[in-house]
């Protein structure tokens, strides 16, 4: 195993060594539960996924934590704005996150560990940064102090001067410092809230993470995760808390994707063009808009729009025509044929599959090899006397790469499989019987489902439109 990755913390690519043997501890930042995933929060959902699927492709056992952050300032607006309680919100959302994630077959975590589940660690979490001087409390809030932490920027490499400079930080006169963070916020009247040594209130954002890292994967991690836009503030200060308290450090590989820009604009409400998961399913297939995520490199920005949705589609569509095409070759074919080099060529091919995706999980180029294997079968399958041992090394190999990725190439037809031959077959005999009527009304209906048949010399055949 000889696997690399882009560290953001070294600014490099770093040989993948895991802490212990084939054991790989992951966390990935999850999502903030007020309303439906926008399509920015697929992006890592489904990275990280594939990040976590290739590792286990390739032997590794990754142990995967993804987090809820349950209760929040936008939920408490969201809740009081629709009259509901903060949990039943909350719960409803986390529910509607399985349904969207799940229908882009990104797997449930390992573990999904909520805010609310885990407020006696973070509190204990909290006092003990206060008893170590890394953190202090005025007027109910608790502050972790950022000149405390001599390593504060590095996740950034940045100085605390820069940082201060550069950033939007919130004017607050109990603060020693402006970069200094909120570990622990006072209630306001009629909010949420928990019982502490500070009084009533609840975790500030940064701390729920660090508590949950260490509650349920330990002192350091293999990989820590998450959107581009999450490596400051909230990496950063991760960082800080975590090994301020633990004196190690917290990850030994950070990795972060890219933006996503809907029409080269950044994605906002104010400009219309903020766009739900929820709402893209209900108009395109899940596994599209997957294929169409992977087609990039994961670090790289990412333009949405529909028309590139749609080259997606019928990108992924070629793939699943060649798929459904070796099978229909394959119950024709005799079990000799020629075979000559084709299977090492295959081999080839998935080789070259591994090499580009143990170089930083590049998807992007791991697709295009998968690309080449399909214009390959596309050749095999032009000729007069085919194996169906090399048919099946064909289907085996591109369906295996297919599920390295979770793109599902064959998933969309094996649900009618047996349904649409039978059908086939149904209209074969009506057009030897000349019941055109039939045979007609046959193909209509699989058209209506989104089947197109092909009469070709050699049989029909069928891909999905």
């Amino acid at each position: 195993m000889a696997i690399t990755l882009y560290n953001t913390l070294s600014r490099k690519k770093e040989m993948f060594q895991p802490l212990s043997g084939n054991k790989v501890k992951m966390y990935v930042c999850g999502p903030t539960v007020y309303n439906y995933i926008h399509i920015g929060n697929a992006r890592p959902a489904i990275v990280f996924d594939m990040v976590r699927k290739y590792l286990q492709y390739r032997g590794y056992d990754v142990f995967y934590v993804s987090n809820f952050t349950d209760v929040d300032d936008k939920i408490m607006n969201a809740a009081k704005e629709l009259g509901e309680e903060v949990p039943v919100l909350a719960e409803r959302f986390i529910e509607a996150y399985y349904q969207d994630t799940g229908a882009l077959n990104v797997d449930k975590a390992d573990l999904h560990p909520r805010v609310t589940e885990t407020m006696p660690d973070i509190i204990a979490f909290i006092e003990a940064l206060v008893e170590k001087g890394f953190a202090y409390e005025a007027d109910g809030d608790v502050y972790f102090s950022t000149k405390s932490f001599k390593d504060y920027g590095k996740l950034s490499s940045q100085s605390t001067h820069d940082l201060q400079m550069g950033a939007r930080i919130e004017v607050d006169e109990k603060k020693h410092s402006a970069l200094d963070f909120t570990l622990w916020k006072a209630a306001k009247e009629g909010e949420i809230a928990w019982e502490s040594p500070w009084g009533f209130g609840r975790p500030g954002w940064h701390i729920e993470c660090s508590a949950m890292v260490k509650k349920y994967l330990g002192d350091t991690i293999d990989i820590h995760a998450g959107g581009q836009d999450l490596s400051f503030p909230h990496h950063e200060n991760e960082i800080a808390q975590s090994e301020a308290l633990n004196e190690q450090e917290m990850a030994n590989y950070w990795m972060h994707n890219g933006y996503i820009q809907i029409d080269n604009e950044k994605m906002s409400k104010s400009l219309g063009n903020f766009v739900l998961v929820h709402d893209i399913i209900q108009q395109h297939r899940p596994e599209v808009v997957r294929f169409f995520m992977l087609q990039s490199h994961y670090r790289s920005p990412l333009n949405f729009n529909e028309e590139l949705l749609m080259s997606a589609k019928n990108s992924l569509e070629r793939i699943q025509t060649t798929v459904n095409n070796l099978k229909h070759r394959r119950k024709e074919s005799a079990d000799f044929g020629q075979i000559n080099n084709w299977p090492e060529e295959i081999e080839q091919h998935k080789d070259a599959f591994i090499k580009e995706m143990d170089d930083d999980f590049n998807s992007a180029n791991g697709i295009s090899v998968l690309f080449d294997l399909v214009k390959l079968a596309n050749r095999y399958l032009e000729e007069t006397h085919s194996s169906k041992q090399v048919l099946q090394l064909f289907l085996n190999t591109i369906v295996e790469i297919g599920n390295a990725l979770d793109i599902k190439v064959e998933a969309a037809e094996e649900i009618l499989a047996e349904e649409i031959e039978a059908l086939i077959e149904e209209r074969v005999e009506a057009r030897k019987h000349r019941n055109f009527a039939r045979a007609d009304e046959i193909r209509d209906d699989l058209k209506e489902r989104g089947i197109i048949l092909e009469d070709t010399p050699q049989g029909t055949r069928w891909k999905r439109e």
